[in-house]
């Protein structure tokens, strides 16, 4: 075998190596980019519970108030 043939089939090898390299590199960094969507995501939506969460405090806070305050009403009402 001629040394150039040589020179021409390491070039070509190496050539495609580096081709299928950069392919798998830009795989990997794909389902890397789409694992850092899902925290993302899902901190937003935890995030959103928590919220959803510090309303209903408030909304049953305001209910129980409101009772309480009708109950006193109707106690008022009754002593009269």
């Amino acid at each position: 075998m001629n040394p150039f043939e040589m020179v021409a089939i390491i070039m070509v090898a190496v050539t495609i190596m580096v081709i299928v390299r950069s392919k798998y590199d830009a795989a990997s960094k794909s389902r890397k980019h789409a694992g850092d969507d899902e925290r993302v995501e899902a901190r937003q939506l935890r995030e959103e519970v928590q919220q959803l969460k510090d309303r209903i405090k408030v909304l049953e806070r305001i209910t129980v108030e409101k009772e309480n305050s009708l109950s006193a009403q109707i106690d008022d009402l009754r002593d009269r």
